[in-house]
């Protein structure tokens, strides 16, 4: 809840600058003016980075005794209440042999945050810089030494948003669950017999949780990277958009990915790879319908929940071998043990990284777009997936006539402009040939669209 609220208060006010929400409560006694903060670049180049308080402060990283005292500058910032809900319908019907199912199920959510009047609280970068200029960093200091084997950044806190009083978060819960069942046992032991039970429930449940979060909580800050050097010597990056790191520190860009010729459903497709890691999504085809029927709803029903996505990504991170991740939230492990057992059938590390890879590229979509994914059908994926391949092929413009049959019904081409659309790419037509506009602001929006719906659809093909 906590998670959800700060990460919505700054979706809402600072939608394109440095604030960072604080994802737990305990996390705010350690981001202190000057605190250092590790961020954690990630595995595939499109994600955002980590960002991981520590208990250590710039003076205790660096070489003598004396204290930094830099000073802060006190502002009033905003007065900030927020209201966040969807509404959440579904009904699933399958029969297998002797076996019939009906599940319907609708629910609502509602998150309220008040967090009052808040400050800012931001460092003197000026007089910060000349206390430390002559200082070294202690290059045998136990975080350093940890963090260099990584080829993690060590950050500042620069700025802080602190509740002024205290305040609360409250979530409320409605959900209404009608279930059926026809449960038959035919010719037992060679005899005639049959045994049939019939069941209906009608399960409501209701929740009403609130959090009273006391003053001088930290709900958002802002930081400065470091550039350390092997000598001990150090840089602040003050300028937007400048990177800090270890001296030997080599990360792979976009700028290197290399792209290898693939096929996907008769089409071509790019197989990309990020540095030496291949994004490779065909290992999905391989599960057996059943298992991929069953992480395919999984993965809706997450889309539909952020903060449930992001934790899904740190479990899958985990059983690939990535260990740079805090495994928090523990409420969570119901989820990460559903998932974990829809990709069990098979769970060979191609499986684990191609689920990782497609989890990783839909937690980076805009929530409008994660929205319209969790709602899609298999078949509208599928005829999506096929467009992107063709318009790649085709280098950007591509016949009407390859448009796939049911994108040809202008409701169901709407919804494909509508999910192009929110990765800032407009989807344009005419009598005799359909294209693609690329925003200024999509970066790799477009690309991960492309692998999320691939993904996608490799788990639904063959579902109804």
């Amino acid at each position: 809840m906590f998670s959800k609220a700060t990460a919505n208060f700054v979706r809402q006010i600072d939608p394109e600058g440095s604030l960072i929400h604080v994802s737990r409560v305990n996390d705010s006694q350690k981001l202190v003016p000057m605190a250092l903060v590790v961020k954690r670049n990630r595995l595939w180049f499109w994600q955002r980075p980590k960002y991981q308080p520590t208990d250590f402060t710039l003076s205790d990283l660096l070489l003598g005794d004396k204290t930094l005292s830099p000073g802060l500058c006190e502002t009033e910032f905003l007065t900030y209440k927020g209201t966040f809900g969807d509404k959440l319908s579904g009904k699933l019907k399958t029969k297998a042999g002797s076996v019939s199912v009906a599940l319907e199920g609708q629910g609502t959510t509602k998150l309220q945050s008040c967090f009052g009047k808040l400050k800012k609280e931001e460092l003197d970068v000026k007089k910060l810089l000349r206390d430390s200029r002559s200082r070294l960093v202690d290059m045998q200091h136990v975080l350093v030494q940890q963090l260099e084997k990584r080829a993690d950044v060590l950050a500042v806190v620069k700025e802080r948003i602190v509740t002024t009083n205290s305040c609360s978060i409250t979530q409320t819960k409605k959900e209404q669950c009608i279930f059926q069942g026809v449960v038959g046992l035919l010719d037992i032991l060679g005899s005639s017999v049959k045994v049939c039970v019939k069941d209906t429930n009608n399960i409501e449940m209701d929740s009403d949780v609130s959090l009273e979060i006391p003053s001088d909580t930290v709900i958002a800050y802002s930081i400065l990277e470091l550039e350390i050097k092997k000598n001990g010597h150090y840089d602040i990056c003050l300028q937007p958009g400048t990177i800090g790191g270890f001296e030997s520190d080599t990360w792979p860009s976009q700028d290197s990915l290399n792209v290898v010729d693939g096929k996907c459903n008769g089409e071509n497709v790019p197989t990309l790879q990020n540095g030496s890691q291949e994004m490779d999504l065909s290992p999905l085809a391989e599960l057996n319908q059943s298992t991929r029927c069953a992480l395919f709803k999984k993965l809706q029903e997450t889309m539909r929940d952020r903060t449930a996505l992001s934790y899904l990504q740190c479990v899958l991170a985990k059983l690939c071998g990535d260990d740079t991740l805090d495994m928090a939230n523990q409420d969570m492990d119901r989820l990460s043990l559903d998932i974990h057992s829809e990709c069990s059938q098979a769970a060979s590390p191609a499986h684990l990284n191609a689920t990782h890879l497609l989890v990783s590229a839909m937690e980076e979509l805009p929530d409008e777009t994660l929205s319209l994914l969790s709602e899609s059908r298999a078949d509208f994926l599928e005829a999506f997936n096929t467009l992107m391949c063709r318009l790649k092929e085709s280098s950007g413009t591509l016949s009407i006539q390859r448009l796939p049959i049911l994108l040809q019904d202008n409701q169901t081409f709407q919804l494909a402009e509508q999910l192009l659309s929110s990765t800032n790419v407009t989807l344009k037509r005419n009598a005799e040939s359909l294209w693609t506009e690329t925003g200024d602001k999509a970066e790799a929006l477009p690309l991960i669209l492309c692998l999320s719906t691939h993904g996608l659809s490799l788990l639904c093909t063959g579902l109804k």
